[in-house]
């Protein structure tokens, strides 16, 4: 999902992305987002450096592009079980995270506040998923499946805040099981089946 500045010209070599992306992810690894360079990229891609600009701006456009490249599968199916939907996301999103680590998150976050052009780029691609969910809930609430005093710009924010607050702040694991605590905790628990009938 490359969202750097579209370029005329000849079509873009998918290949030499995959290595310039994987190069990146292998110098992270090892030097972390501070050591990471776009000469040490090229070098360890086997591609000119102006090669790489000529495809990201600067480092912070790539790694924006390979985090949303390995987020590239937290995009939220609909299957109508609006609860199983919201659980299957939210698990996603949180196993992204703890993929990129929360220095590369931190970094991505400065790089937004501190490059306009970068910071409005990233809330465009993530309002654009953010809607998937909103329009998803507010769907849900019309057909009566959720709480009809649901608001689902609210419930979104409550569900994908408490990811980035544990992931940057205090430490504590993201597991698939409190992701899915996050989704009871927005649309209440789930409802029990009701036991047989007494006479």
């Amino acid at each position: 999902m490359s969202e750097a500045r579209p370029r005329r010209g000849r079509p873009r070599d998918t290949d030499v992305d995959h290595r310039v992306l994987a190069a990146a992810r292998e110098t992270i690894e090892t030097h972390g987002y501070a050591g990471l360079s776009v000469d040490a990229v090229a070098e360890r891609a086997g591609v000119a450096k102006t090669t790489v600009y000529r495809r990201w701006p600067g480092k912070a456009w790539l790694v924006a592009d390979l985090a949303s490249r390995l987020q590239e599968d937290a995009v939220l199916e609909v299957t109508g079980d609006i609860r199983a939907d919201l659980a299957r996301h939210t698990v996603k999103i949180a196993a992204g995270l703890v993929a990129l680590g929360p220095a590369l998150v931190a970094d991505l976050t400065a790089a937004m506040a501190n490059d306009p052009e970068f910071g409005a780029t990233m809330r465009a691609r993530w309002a654009r998923r953010r809607q998937l969910v909103i329009d998803a809930l507010d769907q849900a609430v019309r057909r009566g499946d959720v709480d009809p005093g649901l608001d689902p710009a609210t419930a979104v924010d409550q569900l994908l805040g408490p990811l980035y607050h544990r992931l940057l702040f205090t430490d504590d694991p993201l597991t698939p099981e409190y992701a899915e605590r996050l989704v009871d905790n927005v649309l209440g628990p789930p409802p029990h089946p009701e036991g047989p009938s007494r006479p």
